[in-house]
């Protein structure tokens, strides 16, 4: 019960005090998971993010659920979700209620776009963490700059670049094996 008070708690921390959205999560996310509780290594908290990143749906509920399911299955993975979506969903129907009040105001409309830069640094933060624990160097650096391009100025759709990443990552591994095969 401890435990589910405990992932509860975390997740509603991450959901309340998280202004940006998922990514911007991620900082926060991994302090909770990896450094605090250590319910994650380090090596796991990329795995689950990657996988939270490819399914469908909101990034933050899907991290919440594999976390949760991890340590407590099904009742883990609810309680986690709830932590997390319970905050954000007040904020959203409080926004939507006095939302038609608050257009237009100047001083609303300034303190939005003061938040603006904050999140782009939230947001840019744990690109530069996860590109130094995913072993991103400059010889390979070119792959996420490449794929950031097709997708930013030629339109090509994210979900090319992921099918193109999978097979080239594939037919790279298969290089590997028959080189150091031959050594």
């Amino acid at each position: 019960m401890r435990e589910l008070l405990s992932l509860f708690w975390s997740f509603f921390k991450i959901g309340t005090f998280t202004i940006g959205g998922g990514y911007a999560m991620i900082p926060l996310m991994e302090r909770e998971i990896v450094d605090r509780h250590h319910w994650l290594e380090r090596d796991d908290f990329l795995d689950v993010m990657a996988l939270s990143q490819a399914l469908p749906g909101i990034f933050a509920a899907n991290m919440a659920t594999q976390v949760g399911y991890r340590l407590r299955g099904t009742l883990g993975a609810v309680v986690a979700v709830l932590g997390n979506i319970l905050m954000p969903i007040t904020l959203i129907l409080l926004i939507a209620v006095f939302f038609r009040k608050m257009s237009g105001n100047h001083i609303v409309e300034s303190i939005f776009m003061g938040v603006r830069p904050a999140v782009v640094a939230l947001i840019a933060a744990p690109v530069f963490t996860l590109a130094k624990s995913a072993g991103l160097t400059w010889r390979n650096l070119w792959i996420p700059v490449l794929a950031a391009l097709l997708i930013w100025l030629l339109g090509v759709s994210p979900v090319w670049v992921v099918c193109a990443a999978i097979v080239g990552g594939w037919v790279y591994g298969k290089w590997r094996q028959r080189k150091e095969g031959r050594e």
